[in-house]
């Protein structure tokens, strides 16, 4: 199982959590039909860390691409929450 993997075990309810009620989503900066949904967590395999979940939007679908831990989010326009 590769590394990047096993630090995600146990977290795909906290996926569906964080598209339901995300601390802050923005738009890819090389993509415009993909959405960034982060929420912080203070207690993961790796310490704290923010969890990413990338949404591709089509005008008839989305779909998660994939769902990653990280240190930091990603450049891009927020759109959530609005200001």
């Amino acid at each position: 199982m590769c590394c990047s993997i096993r630090k995600m075990a146990g977290m795909a309810q906290e996926i569906e959590r964080v598209l339901q009620a995300p601390t802050e989503v923005r738009l890819s900066r090389s993509d415009q039909g993909v959405r960034l949904f982060y929420a912080f967590y203070a207690r993961t395999m790796v310490d704290g860390k923010w969890l990413c979940v990338v949404v591709k939007y089509s005008a008839e679908d989305a779909f998660v691409v994939t769902a990653y831990l990280t240190d930091q989010l990603k450049a891009g326009a927020t759109i959530w929450p609005t200001k």
